[in-house]
């Protein structure tokens, strides 16, 4: 293709060599005080002859015509320091190498690069501030007025980048460092803290609050937030730390303060080059990768190149969203997309026979507490349960290399169906740890933004104009947002060495009743308009969770927010024992299944007035061999 002709870039040229001239001929007449005369304007003209092509040259080669005046900045001006100064060496040296009959004086020699930056970065400078004045300051009293809340690096280039703006009008900036109080940042003043907030708002009829604290702990988010909301204007902030960082977002991406800003942890550290080197050019496969927590999993695990990822759930459509999105963020990913059952034990083989996965992130399971706890107790067990036994026991016949179980708190002392059927899929993964493949359990606690959380719930009843709906007081979770809890997933993957249950710290529990009012106030509504309603314990639900068993004994890892359970010694004949029951072709009652998990699993507290009844003597107990045979072909 013939290259198209870039006039800006000729008239900048032409611009620059008019003020070489301009600079090598005004220091001659300054030199000899405006009465230039023979024979010095003839060595004038001549050596601007030669100086002119010289100096052409030098600005072609170092690039100085691939920006835009109007963005004119300090790599420019660097730039045209180096072409003068180059200039300034080589002309003298070609008088010399030339033997040329003229007479320079030394002034002119060491001032006429001073003058050509001055004249060069001059013009450059004064243009950017016509055409952004032009541009801008017309429309400055236009925008809405915000104050930002930082005046550090992010502030300074978020005040800079919203001088551009058509929407934005930056009134002033708070900030806690008393240092800065008075200065100004791009002609906006620093007016004083951070508590100052209320006064300000007012001053100014600002409606919106920008917080530029990408690295701040979530107190101060906490802080700003609740000031904001003490004074009804809206709360937004830029994108974190790490995001800015990667270059995944610019810093004017600008959103919502949400919950887990205020909730939320400190960010994860993770051994990138570990995982990196551990997943790199490795075929993964990751089941449930549709839901929350598999989705999440499944973007991380692709930042970090695969040969291949395998995306295994039974549902079409959440499969079909995370393989599009990952397709629009990682178009070079190799991926395959398997719409299956982990109970279909003949599926299941063939996907791993012929996908031959090196790592296997297990997350698909029913966790639905209430849900899981009355009608549905044996599809918890048959899913939870008896599924990952098919998918762990033809890892082992595929000779996976890892196997990651995402487990959960509520296995920790259950009270729940759906809690002890984690347990008994954890007590799985325990009693085939010898037959290969290396078994990695992670327990971890609720998660913000997945399918099921009670976070939409309350949106929900917020923008209904309530009331928000919580079960007990004193109920209270341990709480981590999405993408910490697939990061430590990942960690505690590379780490685990198999056999260990790796426990997330999940930091200190929330009271759900707080969580409900923090979203009260972040949603803009009234606490005073919005009633909180006590509605009782559901079916199977606790009121505390623990993080890790009471007979567990705990040791830390490398990492500071993993641990390693010292865990019982899994029950095989708990496992061949459900393997046997879940493989009959019938469906058991509410009440045999808390029979069987009572059995299964002593530390079992079925909640007062629950169903049970006695187990069947049917032969469901006959032992079945573990390591496992093939598990029934359905």
């Amino acid at each position: 293709m013939t290259p198209r002709f870039n006039w800006r870039a000729a008239l900048a040229f032409v611009h620059d060599a008019c003020m070489t001239a301009v600079a090598w001929t005004a220091m001659y007449w300054l030199r000899f005080n405006l009465d230039l005369r023979e024979p010095f304007v003839g060595d004038m003209w001549s050596t601007l002859a030669w100086i002119l092509p010289l100096q052409a040259t030098i600005f072609l080669s170092l690039g100085l015509y691939r920006g835009l005046w109007r963005f004119a900045s300090l790599p420019d001006l660097q730039r045209i320091m180096l072409a003068a100064g180059l200039g300034a060496i080589l002309i003298p040296l070609v008088l010399v190498m030339l033997k040329l009959q003229t007479a320079v004086p030394r002034s002119v020699l060491f001032f006429y690069p001073i003058v050509l930056i001055f004249l060069m970065a001059g013009s450059r400078f004064v243009y950017r501030i016509w055409k952004e004045h032009r541009l801008y300051s017309p429309l400055a009293a236009l925008g809405e007025p915000v104050l930002v809340i930082g005046a550090g690096e992010a502030g300074a280039r978020l005040t800079n980048e919203m001088a551009r703006s058509r929407q934005w009008r930056v009134v002033g900036l708070l900030d806690d460092d008393p240092t800065k109080h008075g200065r100004q940042l791009r002609n906006v003043s620093v007016l004083g803290p951070i508590a100052d907030l209320p006064l300000w708002t007012k001053r100014y009829g600002v409606r919106k609050v920008i917080i530029a604290l990408p690295s701040a702990n979530h107190a101060v988010r906490r802080r700003v937030a609740e000031l904001c909301a003490g004074v009804d204007v809206e709360a937004l902030t830029v994108p974190a730390y790490d995001e800015l960082i990667s270059g995944r977002l610019p810093l004017t991406m600008l959103r919502n303060v949400e919950l887990d800003d205020l909730l939320g942890r400190d960010p994860v550290v993770l051994d990138n080059a570990g995982i990196a080197e551990w997943l790199g050019n490795r075929v993964v496969m990751v089941t449930g990768a549709g839901g929350s927590i598999g989705a999440e999993l499944c973007r991380q695990i692709a930042r970090f190149r695969p040969a291949r990822l395998v995306l295994f759930d039974i549902s079409e459509a959440a499969l079909y969203e995370i393989r599009t999105a990952l397709l629009d963020t990682f178009p070079q990913l190799g991926m395959i997309a398997i719409v299956g059952d982990v109970k279909h034990a003949a599926l299941v083989e063939q996907t791993l026979s012929r996908e031959k996965p090196d790592a296997i992130f297990h997350a698909a399971a029913y966790k639905h507490v209430p849900l899981m706890e009355e009608t549905n107790a044996w599809q918890a067990v048959l899913n939870n349960a008896y599924g990952t036994w098919v998918i762990a026991s033809a890892a082992v016949a595929a000779k996976v290399e890892k196997f990651v179980l995402v487990s959960t708190d509520k296995a920790v002392n259950p009270t729940s169906v759906m809690g002890a059927s984690k347990r008994v899929a954890e007590q799985v993964c325990q009693a085939l740890q010898d037959a290969g493949t290396q078994f990695v359990i992670v327990r971890f606690g609720n998660v913000f933004g997945s399918a099921g959380s009670v976070i939409p719930r309350f949106a929900e009843q917020i923008a209904r104009g309530g009331p928000v709906t919580v079960t007990h007081p004193d109920i209270t979770r341990f709480f981590m947002s999405l993408s910490e809890a697939t990061q430590l997933l990942l960690q505690a993957g590379l780490q685990g060495k198999g056999g260990e249950i790796l426990a997330l710290d999940m930091g200190e529990p929330v009271r759900i009743v707080d969580l409900a009012r923090d979203m009260i106030r972040l949603y803009g509504a009234d606490p005073d308009r919005i009633a909180v309603v006590f509605t009782g314990l559901r079916p199977g639900e606790k009121l505390y969770e623990e993080p890790l068993a009471s007979e567990e004994a705990t040791k830390p890892t490398t990492h500071p927010k993993l641990r390693i359970a010292q865990a019982r010694a899994a029950n095989r004949d708990a496992v061949r024992q459900m393997v046997a029951w879940c493989e009959r072709d019938r469906v058991a009652d509410d009440g045999e299944v808390r029979a069987r998990m009572q059995a299964w699993i002593p530390e079992y507290a079925p909640p007062a007035g629950a169903s049970i009844k006695p187990i069947p003597v049917d032969g469901a107990s006959e032992p079945v061999a573990v390591p496992l045979r093939a598990p029934r072909r359905r």
